[in-house]
């Protein structure tokens, strides 16, 4: 599913790329496919942390269960935000597409 997001974030962001820079804003702001990609790639990261800890914790190499709990909880809900988010991405994609002009 990841990989599916940061696939359709890589279609999208050249896509924004290519506005007029009338269409533009004038300010400064971070791209929306930008700010999603860093989130996606910040939940791996807590993902991958969580793996090698608690693979860590297995193979007995000094992890503390301390630390694989915190790790993996913290990926939990990285993920659970993740998934959130898309619900609620869903769900406003849903109620545009409901919208009769």
């Amino acid at each position: 599913m990841q990989s599916n997001l940061v696939s359709l974030l890589n279609t999208i962001a050249p896509s924004a790329a290519a506005l007029p820079s009338s269409a533009l804003p004038s300010a400064p702001a971070p791209a929306f496919a930008g700010l999603l990609k860093d989130a996606v790639s910040s939940e791996q990261a807590l993902e991958d942390k969580a793996s090698s800890t608690v693979e860590g914790l297995i193979n007995g190499s000094g992890v503390d269960i301390h630390e694989a709990m915190i790790a993996t909880q913290k990926a939990n809900l990285a993920f659970e935000m993740a998934l959130a988010v898309r619900n609620k991405a869903v769900s406003a994609y849903q109620q545009v597409m409901q919208m009769q002009f």
